[in-house]
């Protein structure tokens, strides 16, 4: 059984009145189990500006309906640039340069895939890294 554990941190000395300290650690588990999860795909892609969405992750990449989790980076150096993230069109949010994002993800039909874009009005392309841990697939015999 692999161990794969998420911890975030959020510190501030100025933001409120008070100081702000959070931190939250998970490990990553197979559905329902303490089986950790043991299945990854990692990469990093550069994404053309343009007016559509591309595929960064299928969603055959992992089971339907599976333990997932994905992790986004937008390695972008000049923080006017953004990726827009999208999950069946139904956007998520933009990453700026620097930004990550790291999420639970069910996909629960052939339509869940992960879609990047890097508008055209940027005139570049966006440089992404990405990796899912994940479950797996079930696959039953004909």
């Amino acid at each position: 059984m692999a161990t794969t554990t998420a911890t975030l941190t959020l510190s501030s000395a100025d933001l409120m009145t008070n100081n702000l300290s959070l931190s939250a650690t998970t490990t990553l588990y197979d559905a329902g189990t303490t089986t950790g999860l043991t299945q990854y795909k990692m990469g990093k892609v550069t994404v053309p500006s343009s007016d559509t969405n591309s595929i960064l992750i299928d969603s055959t990449a992992a089971g339907v309906d599976k333990a997932s989790r994905v992790y986004i980076a937008n390695k972008n150096t000049n923080e006017t640039h953004y990726v827009i993230i999208a999950i069946n069109d139904a956007v998520l949010g933009r990453l700026y340069s620097g930004d990550w994002m790291f999420i639970p993800w069910s996909q629960t039909d052939a339509a869940a895939d992960i879609e990047i874009k890097c508008p055209a009005a940027l005139s570049t392309t966006c440089d992404v890294e990405y990796a899912v841990f994940h479950q797996g697939k079930t696959f039953t015999a004909a």
